[in-house]
Parts: structure tokens; C-alpha cells; sequence
């Protein structure tokens, strides 16, 4: 007779070995460690996601049920990538993954009595948090001279993250802004009670002092999930932390994965000493590391490895890739910003054209969320497609945040950020005066506003009008709230229906506009289709709202997409692409200048260039400029010192050299004429040392940002002259003269190669008063004047049907003559 235990076991090893058959030593190493604490130190692109995955199918093969294993991310997107290969690893297996907020929020959802709170509780995302802030800042009386809303809001944050409640940070020495938040915190936490809510830092904030008040709980949850997989753990904070660490006492089966140079979010809260003193929390830990990378080209890797050298706060590993030597990576100096951003759209429009590349090959970078807008218009000028990474903007739009209240009010009527939101939306005649008699009312009785709205006849400031219109109000609600268990497509249209909230959308929406706001609640709607059909069962508002309030940035990144991706380097964490720019890598911005004074956030600058360069897998341009316009003032710029920190010698170093007349010297989007330099010295020798010497230029740049005003010169200084001289020394090759002009436009609908390349179009400084030209629509006509700057010059042209003005950025107008 046959064992049924050996031939089990014959499955076990014949699965574990498909398992391991295309993994490298040290990711075999990780994949088959099974009991016990790991740190696996996974440098850029290294499979960290195949490895991990990888481990929970050994896990399961092993026996160990899939009920006891839970992997934690920071992304919904790395947890759905996740979820994704271990479907086809181990089919049908039902491992918990999500990220930390959606971890701690479905265990506050069953034991939230022991917080004071209820299992339908709101979560708050960052807008409703900052309406709660300002009420709770009034409530307590404190001035905001010294301290803004924002600002009282982020010391309260930080203590949060640091798991530092109200009463122990009223007992601790405080910063005169600390001393105001400290006043706030207790009253902000106490509305949020009465109001069953929580914001984003509460969800770990509670569970953190779940587990270290309730001894029996956390043995419970620990025994529950025995094995923790942590993603990203260089980004934890303190309360992540201590949830990962309470959770793995009795089981100490924590593994965790990531890369100390990866560390970018310390402005959150994140603790870069979770991760280095890994070791030392559990002296037992099998460490591995993972330096072999996939994703990128030597070239590439070797650029990022020599820059994140110079950190100090680091684990050290030897990165290396097997991959083709690939292209130079790119250091490539403009003009202007302008100009960066014209010359970036022509070389991914002729790429394109070309069939080099496709439009979601590309991404831009950059350390500011304000640098996209040139970048943004001269994608547009040239018709290429592009998306913005930014998932909860969609989320974040009035007619959606307006639906979603009343949605919110009736999943949890304590709900008042909700309530103030919707109680006059579509107009009902209840003012702001009304709403802030209910609030009061709401605070002297420690109630919610909608209980206050229900008792407004007691409320004596109130005019009877107000009172009726109140009612009014509290039986739209209640005839919506009967629906509250019904389909959520359902529950939502009717919603919209009896709040009158379409024909208020109609009444109010300009149709010209762009953006529909109907079309979006439409579109809310149709997500409401989709959840109804993934939850068939299980679906409920709460699970929804849930679902919405966590969206991340990132969640709404389309990598199938055949658009251009900008965002910020923050952002571009975890993702990785064929062709990538960083544009302004330059002193001040990358780093922040705030960084300067703490060697910490220093370091941690350099880690946020070095998460970029490796995002890239074939093709990388590091860009910056000679002038920017800051604030609305043209000024002259240093490049980043940690460009003196990269193997120049084997980068490809371009300055754009640009065509200029008197005709274009003072229109030029971010003067391009003789305008003073800070002087850029390069070694002593410019012409044999490309190395630079960044600290002299700093009193230059401190003179320069004291006066705003500069005069063009009509002989060029002495700073220019030098300046022009470094700029030519570091560059191996002059730049073709680029411009806005010069542009191959109109890819928008992706037409074909040839009828992209036939489209040239002719310089800016052609169109000049006299100038004749061709309409494709108004026929031969002349240029009467020619007004405004760079991309917003216009030209008004006299055709023989009369006058017409044109955008010369975007004109499709041919010069005769």
C-alpha cells in the first residue's frame, strides 16, 4: 500500500524545488529560511518582491497555514503586485497582505470598544483632518500667531508616529510651537472620540497602545500571525515598529526586507535606526543580502553606487548587474528652465517618431511637485500624452469629496467634518452661522452635529427658519441612511437622487470646462459597480469608504498607459522605467535647501538622488540649468554638489548651447541674455579637472539670493566670462540649439512616424511684426504685432477675413516671408 505521507512529502519537495529552480544563492537563502528573525538587505531592483513571495510559497509548502502569515507593505500597489505572483506560486491560498494603515485598521475594527471607539468608525483623510484641526484649535482657545493650522497639525503627527500621547506630551519640555500643540492635542483627540473617528497616524497609534496595554491581546494576535513579513521596513516609524516588534515576542518569525540607502521618508516619521539596529533588536537574525540587480545597466548602477557611498548611515553591500554596459548616463546643462523643458518633450517626441521608444517608456523626476508645470506645457505643446502619479487626486475633487460625506454621515452619523460639509450642499438656506450654532451646541453637550441637528429646537439662538431648514435637512438624511444596506451602487445613486446633488451639478458645471464634475460622480459611480462586483458577499459602505480613505499616492500610476510619467522622486519609489529624467539637480532644490544644517536630511537627500537614478533601467539624464525662474524671479543657479560626487569622467556631460539675435535677447522665457553667473570654478586646471568645487560659489549665491533684481549688462561681466568658461569645460559636446519652436507637435492621438517627423515648424524669432505667414484655415496673412514672453508670446495677424491672435507655442502657422 502507498504512504500517503511519503508521497506528500514527494509533492512538497517536487514543488519546493520549482520554487527554487530560477532563484540566485543568496535569494534561495531568504526563500528557505523558515523559523526564526531575518533582515534581507535588498539593494535597487534585486528581486526583493520575487524573494518574498517566493518565501510565503515555501512557507505554505512547509505546512505552516496560510491563516498565520501576514506580509505588510507600504504601497496598495506592492501588496496587489504581491498578491498577484503568489496566486501563481500557490493558487487559492489565503495569506494576508495589505499595508500597515489597512492592517491596523481591520483589527480596529474589531476591537475598537477598547479604544473608545465604535466598529464603524471614519477614517479621516488629510483634508477632513485639517477641518477637524481647525475646530479643535478654536475649541481650545489658543492663538495661531506663532503657529499655523499646518504647522500645530505636524508637531501632533510627529508625536504620534513617536507613540506620544497628550498627557505625556503636556509633561515634556516644548519648543514655543509644541508648547500651542500641546494645547490642541487633547481636544483634537477628544472631538475625534465623539465624532468615531480616527486619522491616518491614529489607525497605528491605536494598535500600537493596543498591544502594550493588553498583555493577553497582543499574546492572542501574536499567536494568530505567526509569521511577519515586512516590506520597506527602512520606512517604518516608531508606532510600526512597535506593532512588528509586539506581534513577534512569543513567535519571533519577523522577517523583514530593505535597504538602508532607500530611506526617504524621514520627513514622515520614518526611522532609518529601524532598520540598522535590526541586528541588535534580535542578536539571532540570519542576514542576507541581496546586491545582484535586474533592473538597471552598469552604467547606471555604477553612477548610483559611487554617489550613495558617501552616506555614512548606511549597511554596506556591493552592487552589480549582469546586464548589457548599456548608454552613458547623461549630465546635461540648459540655459533656462524652459529650455530644460522644451529639449526633454523634442527628444521624447523624436524617440517616439523614430519607433525608439513609446510614450510609457519615459519618465520625468523631479524634487518638486512646482517643477512639472513647464514640463507639463511642453508635453502639451507637442501633444504628448501624460500622467500625473498622484492617486488621491481623484479622491480629493469637490463634487466626489461632497458625495463621499454624505456617504461617510451615514456610515457613522458621528461623523461631523461630513455633516458640515453636506448640510448646505445643494444650498438648503442654512448658513455658516447656523452650522456654527449647531457645533457649539455639539461641543457644550458632547454630542455629534447631527445629534445637535436632530435637537434643534432646543438650540434658543436659532431662527425658526433655520430650524425648519435643519429639519429639512436631518429627513434627507434619514431617507437616505434607511438605504444604508443596500447594494453600494444603489445606495449611491440614491443618494445623489434625493440631495438633489445632480441637478445641483447641472445647474452649477460649466460645460466648456474640461473636467466634468458630473462625469466624475458618474465615474464614482462606476467604481461603486466594480466593488459591488468583487465583494458579492462581503461587500459593505463601510469596507468602501475604507478602501478610499486608504488610497495611496501612487495607486493611480497606469503603467500600461502609453503616457509620459511625471512625479516626484518621493513618488517614484518602487517603480521603474526604460528612459528616465531628473531635471533639477541643482543646489538648493536637490538638496533642499532646508536640508542644509542637518547632516541627517542631508544624507537623506542623497538617498532620494539615489532612489531615482535607479529607477532607471536603460537610459538616465541627470539635468540642470543656469537660471531658473524661482518665485517669479529669474535667477542664476549652482548645481548640486552631489553632481561632484559622480563618476564624471565616464558620464556624457552636454551644455545646450542656444542661437540667440537681438530680436529673441529679450523675450527669452528665462533671460538668456548676458545676465551675471555665480562663478562655477572647476579644480585648479579647468580644462584637465572635470571635478567641481562647489564650496566657492557659496557667498556668491548668498549676495544673489539678498538682491532679486538683476540688470542685463551690455558687456559681460567678469562672473559670465568665468562662468561660460566652466560650463564649456565640463561639457564633452555642445547641444544642437533647441527651443519650444523646434518641436515635432502633435502626438496627442499618436499618429504615424512619418506624418510626426514631416511636422517641423519654425523658431519663435521668425514671427516678427511684417512677417508673412500661412493658416492652414485663414490663408496668407501678416503679422501686425508681436507681444508677451516665451510660451505665452502671441502675434495678431490680419487675414483677409479680418484680425486673428494666435499662441505662437502652439500656432499652426507657416512663415512665407
Amino acid at each position: 500500500m502507498d504512504d500517503p505521507d511519503s508521497a506528500a512529502r514527494d509533492d512538497a519537495g517536487h514543488n519546493n524545488h520549482a520554487l527554487l529552480r530560477e532563484l540566485t544563492a543568496p535569494q534561495c537563502d531568504a526563500v528557505q529560511h523558515v523559523d526564526g528573525p531575518m533582515l534581507i538587505l535588498a539593494g535597487p531592483g534585486s528581486g526583493k518582491t520575487r524573494v518574498v513571495t517566493h518565501r510565503i510559497a515555501y512557507l505554505l509548502s512547509q505546512g505552516i497555514p496560510d491563516w498565520q502569515i501576514a506580509a505588510l507593505t507600504f504601497t496598495n500597489k506592492a501588496a496587489d503586485e504581491m498578491r498577484l505572483r503568489l496566486d501563481k506560486l500557490a493558487p487559492g491560498q489565503n495569506v494576508w497582505m495589505g499595508t500597515f494603515h489597512r492592517f491596523c485598521a481591520q483589527l480596529l475594527r474589531r476591537y475598537a470598544s477598547m479604544v473608545g471607539l465604535q466598529e464603524n468608525y471614519s477614517i479621516y483623510d488629510t483634508s477632513d483632518s485639517k477641518q477637524a484641526m481647525k475646530r479643535a484649535i478654536e475649541a481650545a482657545g489658543v492663538s495661531t500667531t506663532h503657529a499655523s493650522p499646518d504647522q500645530i497639525a505636524g508637531v501632533i503627527s510627529k508625536a504620534k508616529n513617536k507613540l506620544v500621547t497628550p498627557e505625556v506630551m503636556q509633561g515634556q519640555m516644548l519648543s514655543p510651537k509644541e508648547t500651542v500643540a500641546a494645547k490642541v492635542y487633547p481636544v483634537y483627540q477628544r472631538q475625534l472620540l465623539t465624532a468615531n473617528a480616527v486619522d491616518f497616524d491614529d489607525l497605528l497609534l491605536h494598535v500600537a497602545n493596543l498591544l502594550r496595554h493588553n498583555p493577553e491581546l497582543r499574546g492572542e494576535l501574536d499567536q494568530r500571525f505567526r509569521y511577519i513579513l515586512v516590506d520597506e521596513y527602512q520606512d517604518t516609524n516608531l508606532a510600526q515598529y512597535a506593532i512588528v516588534r509586539a506581534l513577534s515576542i512569543d513567535h519571533p518569525n519577523l522577517s523583514v526586507t530593505g535597504d538602508p540607502d532607500q530611506s526617504i521618508y524621514g520627513w514622515r516619521g520614518a526611522d532609518l535606526n529601524n532598520i540598522l539596529d535590526f541586528e541588535k533588536d534580535y542578536p539571532a537574525v540570519k542576514t542576507v543580502r541581496l546586491e545582484q540587480n535586474y533592473r538597471s545597466t552598469p552604467n547606471v548602477l555604477r553612477v548610483a553606487d559611487q554617489l550613495i557611498r558617501h552616506n555614512r548611515r548606511r549597511k554596506q553591500k556591493d552592487l552589480f548587474t549582469d546586464n548589457d554596459e548599456g548608454e552613458p548616463v547623461i549630465l546635461r546643462w540648459y540655459e533656462n528652465g524652459y529650455e530644460e523643458a522644451d529639449s526633454i518633450a523634442d527628444e521624447i517626441v523624436a524617440a517616439i517618431a523614430s519607433d525608439r521608444a513609446r510614450p510609457n517608456d519615459f519618465a520625468i523626476f523631479c524634487r518638486m511637485n512646482s517643477l512639472t508645470r513647464s514640463l507639463e506645457h511642453a508635453l502639451r505643446g507637442r501633444g504628448v500624452p501624460y500622467q500625473i502619479v498622484n492617486g488621491v487626486e481623484f479622491y480629493q475633487r469637490k463634487e466626489i469629496k461632497d458625495v463621499l460625506a454624505y456617504l461617510h454621515l451615514v456610515n457613522n452619523p458621528g461623523h461631523d467634518v461630513a455633516l458640515s460639509r453636506v448640510i448646505n450642499t445643494p444650498t438648503r438656506g442654512i448658513g455658516a452661522k447656523t452650522v456654527q450654532r449647531l457645533q457649539e451646541f455639539a461641543d457644550r453637550h458632547n454630542v455629534p452635529m447631527l445629534e445637535a441637528a436632530r435637537r434643534a429646537e432646543e438650540i434658543e439662538s436659532l431662527a425658526k427658519r433655520s430650524v425648519t431648514m435643519v429639519q429639512k435637512f436631518v429627513a434627507i438624511y434619514d431617507r437616505i441612511a434607511a438605504r444604508a444596506t443596500a447594494p453600494l451602487e444603489e445606495l449611491m445613486r440614491f443618494v445623489v437622487q434625493e440631495s438633489q446633488y445632480d441637478k445641483y451639478l447641472e445647474k452649477t458645471s460649466d460645460e466648456s470646462d474640461d473636467s466634468s464634475p458630473l462625469g466624475n460622480v458618474d465615474e464614482l459611480i462606476s467604481a461603486a459597480v466594480d466593488f459591488d462586483r468583487r465583494h458579492p458577499d462581503d461587500g459593505s459602505l463601510e469596507a468602501f469608504l475604507e478602501q478610499v480613505a486608504l488610497v495611496s499616492d501612487t495607486d493611480a500610476f497606469e503603467e500600461n498607459d502609453q503616457r509620459v510619467t511625471l512625479m516626484t522622486l518621493h513618488a517614484s519609489k518602487g517603480l521603474e522605467f526604460p528612459r528616465v529624467f531628473i531635471v533639477g539637480v541643482e543646489d538648493d532644490l536637490l538638496p533642499h535647501k532646508r536640508s542644509k544644517e542637518d547632516d541627517a536630511q542631508f544624507e537623506e537627500e542623497r538617498r532620494l538622488l539615489f532612489v531615482g537614478i535607479t529607477r532607471a533601467k536603460e537610459w538616465l539624464q541627470l539635468s540642470c540649468c543656469k537660471r531658473r525662474m524661482i518665485r517669479g524671479d529669474t535667477r542664476p543657479v549652482i548645481p548640486s554638489p552631489f553632481l561632484n560626487e559622480l563618476p564624471l569622467e565616464e558620464m556624457k556631460r552636454i551644455e545646450s548651447a542656444v542661437e540667440r539675435n537681438f530680436f529673441d535677447s529679450h523675450i527669452d522665457q528665462s533671460g538668456s541674455g548676458d545676465w551675471d553667473l555665480p562663478a562655477i570654478q572647476i579644480g585648479d586646471d579647468a580644462q584637465a579637472d572635470v571635478s567641481f568645487d562647489f564650496g566657492a560659489n557659496q557667498d556668491v549665491n548668498q549676495d544673489i539670493n539678498q538682491d532679486d533684481g538683476f540688470e542685463p549688462s551690455d558687456e559681460p561681466s567678469r562672473q559670465t566670462k568665468e562662468s561660460t568658461a566652466a560650463f564649456e569645460a565640463v561639457a564633452d559636446e555642445p547641444a544642437a540649439a533647441t527651443s519650444a519652436s523646434d518641436s515635432i507637435p502633435d502626438i496627442g492621438k499618436l499618429k504615424t512616424a512619418a506624418d510626426l517627423m514631416s511636422a517641423k515648424r519654425p523658431p519663435l524669432s521668425a514671427f516678427r511684426e511684417g512677417t508673412t505667414v500661412r493658416h492652414f484655415d485663414y490663408g496668407e496673412g501678416t503679422i501686425l504685432a508681436v507681444s508677451g514672453l516665451g510660451p505665452k508670446r502671441m502675434a495678431r495677424v490680419r487675414f483677409a477675413d479680418g484680425e486673428h491672435n494666435f499662441r505662437l507655442a502652439f500656432a499652426k502657422l507657416e512663415v512665407v516671408g
